[in-house]
């Protein structure tokens, strides 16, 4: 799958999107699944504009539930970043129960892991930067509950590769899959895998009953563990030209909207700190796609530093990225911006937020 840069080609994707085959086809890696996660990570389309422009076609709550219901994980994620912080990089909820090792399988590196399904995709991985939701929940489950490792150092491994890589998304979904964010483990079973991914593999260390697989005891490839090398390459950028005379509109890699404040005089600029990469670094294809996305934005201009060293009060959507940020913050689009309280969890958020839907 590509994923163009271009706002115009990403509006087509929205507008071919069909998400009553979405709802049928979900969870196969084959299936009708919108292929929009990149832009909506990095903010350069908004969950409300999506659902504008499905609505748009006389399609309502209905018809796009699932789909809905999906966006809306996203925002409950981001949700819970903005109420933790940098908790939810710790174990959330619950401690990780069971772990025998730290650092990521060589395995998974190696696209060795003997599950054919997940190998053809991990060979991939590092060029596509993409991998449909239920290998990485596969791959989750495989890591964490079956080879008994933490959570973390494998999901900062998935997030540095992925274009669409969100900290909370990622962090949480893994944090799911493990126990820490959920109230039992997820596993994936052989029969699963082949199920959604079409493969017919049969004989391997997950071929097994799922009352089983708890008590399976981590295969030796599985054991050998490594640090992963996630190398952070920064930008290469002009010095700044900034009119004092206009407003200075503010970017971020996750707040990347070209119709932020469009058409309004004033500077514009990406703002990527390197206090942030040093800690949640990020691939050289996904900071090049970035990079790309930000050249929908007439006249922007890309900052690699410290934003407070700008020494100026900008204007930029909130986020829990820039929590930090001086000036003027305004409301990120969502889809029920009056929504208050804190929940515990998503479908609890989800009964609330379908009724204000609705």
């Amino acid at each position: 799958m590509e994923f163009p840069t271009n706002l115009a080609e990403v509006y087509q994707r929205i507008d071919q999107f069909d998400p009553e085959q979405y709802a049928r086809t979900r969870n196969f890696i084959t299936g009708g699944v919108s292929y929009l996660s990149p832009y909506l990570s990095r903010g350069f389309i908004t969950v409300p504009q999506v659902v504008k422009r499905l609505k748009d076609r006389g399609i309502g709550l209905e018809q796009a539930e699932k789909f809905i219901q999906e966006l809306a994980w996203r925002e409950f994620y981001t949700r819970t970043w903005f109420q933790k912080g940098d908790a939810i990089f710790e174990d959330i909820r619950h401690p990780q129960e069971g772990i025998e090792r730290l650092g990521i399988p060589r395995a998974i590196l190696e696209a060795k892991t003997g599950i054919k399904a997940l190998d053809t995709h991990l060979a991939t991985f590092a060029e596509t930067g993409y991998l449909h939701n239920h290998l990485r929940m596969y791959l989750a489950a495989t890591i964490c509950n079956v080879a008994k490792y933490h959570w973390l150092e494998p999901a900062q491994w998935m997030y540095y590769h992925l274009l669409d890589g969100d900290l909370a998304s990622n962090a949480l979904s893994w944090q799911w899959c493990a126990g820490t964010f959920s109230n039992k483990l997820y596993y994936a079973n052989q029969e699963n895998i082949n199920r959604y991914t079409g493969s017919q593999q049969r004989g391997t260390f997950l071929d097994l009953d799922y009352e089983d697989l708890p008590s399976q005891h981590a295969p030796n490839h599985l054991q050998r563990s490594v640090e992963a090398e996630l190398v952070f390459t920064p930008p290469k950028t002009e010095p700044l030209v900034i009119q004092s005379d206009v407003p200075t509109f503010i970017y971020t890699h996750y707040t990347l909207d070209p119709t932020f404040h469009e058409g309004e005089a004033g500077n514009r600029i990406l703002v990527l700190e390197p206090s942030h990469f040093a800690k949640h670094p990020m691939a050289p294809k996904t900071i090049e796609f970035i990079l790309s996305l930000a050249e929908n934005i007439p006249g922007i201009q890309v900052y690699y530093g410290e934003y407070a060293d700008l020494n100026l009060k900008g204007i930029f959507r909130d986020h829990p990225i820039n929590v930090h940020f001086q000036g003027v913050r305004e409301v990120h689009p969502s889809l029920a911006p009056g929504l208050q309280g804190e929940f515990n969890s998503f479908f609890s958020f989800w009964n609330k937020l379908s009724r204000q839907l609705s």
